[in-house]
């Protein structure tokens, strides 16, 4: 049986099958259906510092291969992650890894060090530089200079914690940034968040979100999140978490043989909640089907 511990940085998972932040709310939710133990680790929906109420409604949108999102973070506060949600989370059998959104730089740094004060159990913690659903959403991981600080910040606020820099694809070279934000210190980026893109009902002459635009996921970028893992894992500076279109064994292999070294579930968990433990399980047999003792046996093996 191939060993599927897998490490990035200072964080450690039991396998590389993880679910995406604002796909598997606070795990709450999926208890029904999920076994924990099976998972290599959780991200719950991302806290920003104060409650918000998110966008106005329509939110999310089916496409052809996939959905448009425009939440716009919808969620009570750091506060009430940590009173609240934190003591739930501390007691899954797996890895919690926290996801953060600061409006400002100072305000990422503030929150990574609440985390670290009162964060106890977590894992490691995700930075949200990349939601493209508020306003000046994808601000921070367009700039490299302001990725490299922010991450830095937070790891000085937030020593103990594993850092995750989540990096958005909306811009001309996505290489720069996740080298900036190696450069800061991350243990690991995941790549990618969304894509920008919009629906349009043309009979009204109205954008279908209320948001007007949204962010792209689902097996349509698939074929993008490939290439921009690739990329980045080519750089050797930082292990890979992939996200982008996972539904199935088959995806996550060819994740890990392109450089990734775990990977998210994201949109899939909205109509297959089961589909994070049914890869977990199909993980070890696609694994010895290339005579691979341990994950890290096929990351990064593409040929070229």
């Amino acid at each position: 049986m191939p060993d599927l511990t897998t490490t990035l940085g200072r964080l450690h998972l039991r396998n590389p099958v993880l679910v995406a932040s604002g796909t598997f709310g606070y795990a709450r939710e999926m208890a029904p259906y999920v076994d924990f133990t099976k998972l290599g680790g959780v991200v719950p929906k991302t806290v920003t510092a104060a409650p918000r109420a998110g966008n106005k409604p329509p939110r999310t949108v089916e496409t052809a291969s996939g959905m448009l999102n425009a939440i716009g973070l919808d969620n009570d506060g750091l506060d009430h992650f940590l009173d609240h949600h934190l003591p739930y989370l501390r007691t899954l059998p797996t890895a919690v890894i926290g996801n953060i959104a600061g409006k400002t730089e100072d305000e990422f740094v503030e929150m990574a060090a609440a985390v670290g004060a009162r964060g106890a159990g977590l894992a490691g913690l995700e930075l949200n530089l990349s939601c493209p659903n508020v306003s000046g959403g994808t601000d921070f991981a367009v700039d490299p200079a302001l990725t490299r600080r922010i991450v830095r910040r937070c790891r000085d606020a937030c020593p103990n914690l594993p850092l995750v820099a989540k990096l958005t694809p909306n811009v001309t070279d996505i290489t720069v940034i996740a080298r900036a934000a190696a450069d800061g210190g991350a243990d690991a980026v995941s790549a990618v968040n969304t894509f920008v893109g919009m629906a349009v009902d043309w009979r009204r002459r109205k954008p279908v979100l209320g948001n007007v635009t949204g962010g792209l996921s689902g097996p349509a970028i698939k074929p993008l999140a490939l290439r921009a893992v690739w990329r980045i894992a080519q750089l050797k500076a930082v292990p890979v978490i992939a996200v982008g279109g996972i539904a199935t064994p088959d995806d996550v292999m060819e994740f890990l043989v392109v450089g990734a070294s775990a990977v998210q579930v994201g949109t899939a968990n909205f109509y297959d909640p089961t589909a994070s433990v049914r890869i977990a399980d199909a993980l070890p047999g696609a694994l010895a089907a290339l005579g691979a003792e341990c994950v890290a046996d096929v990351v990064g093996t593409l040929a070229t």
